[in-house]
């Protein structure tokens, strides 16, 4: 990327903000976005939108089915229509999302915020954890997991530009920030953060930042990781998981969502035509979550940094033995 990511934790900020405020400067030169929401606009970001463009501000109430079938007649009106609510409840519309909008390739885009374990105390019923699985099993449907406040700002940019369905994932708590400026930003490209020639770790969403802790923290151990960050679940960078297989002697894939159905899963359908590194993924492993503090529930289920250290070394130790 033209900028080069930080060493993390200099500052942190919330993704849902950050694509409230996104999505509210675009709309200050394009009358035509629009934005939905189901009852949470202040958890969504979308109180921004609210107080600067109430005209274009379309309250459906509970009612996420419906609002699903309104962005639909708005997108065929020729306006931008972004419906915005919490991720497990933008499942509750999956159906009409695959019959109004996958199904007929209408130009609406899906944002949820408190997607995986990053909803903490709300606990099980509302950490979503197979949103991904679902929305990129749905053909035409592009997929986003920005990793801080940054790349959700140039993502949303991006979303504006792109005409199509797509989902993007942003997030509930404060998480700190990769990139010092908005980066650039292309749906579909991959990036290397840290070059390494061991191992590689591939990550997305708030799960990125950890990678690059550890990866920086094994470097002191001599290991040497490269990450690199896939914004893009799909469609999926598979030229940068292809060399990185080819270059690295195993990949890790780090995600805060179910391992069945996720980014390991896109990348696993990559290496199955493209056979070359062995793929250790780290997620939920198909089980549900439960209510605490999103660091600490990272911590308990093996997707914080001292557990992705730990996986990366028992990696190195299991390609090493193989190798002897």
């Amino acid at each position: 990327m033209s900028n080069a990511p930080t060493l993390v934790g200099q500052q942190s900020n919330s993704l849902r903000e950050a694509f409230g405020s996104a999505i509210s400067e675009c709309a200050n030169t394009d009358p035509t976005i629009l934005v939905l929401d189901a009852d949470v606009a202040g958890g969504t970001g979308a109180h921004h939108f609210r107080s600067q463009h109430k005209q274009r501000f379309i309250q459906c109430g509970i009612a996420e089915q419906n609002m699903v079938g309104v962005a639909t007649g708005l997108a065929i009106s020729g306006y931008k229509p972004f419906v915005t609510t919490f991720a497990t409840f933008m499942l509750r519309g999956f159906e009409q999302i695959r019959l109004s909008v996958a199904y007929s390739n209408k130009n609406v885009k899906f944002v949820a915020s408190h997607p995986g374990l990053d909803v903490g105390p709300d606990g099980a019923s509302a950490q979503c954890i197979e949103d991904i699985a679902c929305m990129r099993s749905l053909p035409g449907m592009v997929v986003l997991s920005p990793c801080d406040s940054w790349e959700v700002r140039a993502a949303t940019k991006a979303l504006v530009n792109y005409s199509g369905p797509a989902y993007m994932r942003t997030g509930r708590s404060p998480c700190p920030n990769v990139f010092t400026e908005e980066p650039e930003f292309t749906i579909g490209k991959g990036y290397e953060l840290h070059y390494g020639n061991d191992i590689t770790i591939l990550s997305c969403g708030v799960m990125t930042h950890r990678a690059l802790s550890a990866a920086q923290e094994l470097m002191t151990e001599g290991i040497s990781v490269r990450v690199i960050h896939l914004p893009t679940i799909k469609p999926i960078d598979e030229n940068i998981i292809i060399n990185a297989a080819r270059e690295t002697s195993a990949l890790i894939s780090c995600e805060d969502h179910n391992v069945i159905g996720g980014l390991g899963s896109a990348i696993a359908e990559v290496l199955a035509e493209n056979p070359s590194a062995p793929l250790f993924r780290m997620g939920l492993n198909d089980v549900i979550g439960r209510s605490g503090e999103p660091d600490e529930l990272a911590a308990f289920y093996g997707l914080d940094i001292q557990s992705i250290k730990e996986k990366a070394r028992q990696v190195i130790n299991k390609v090493n033995k193989h190798e002897q």
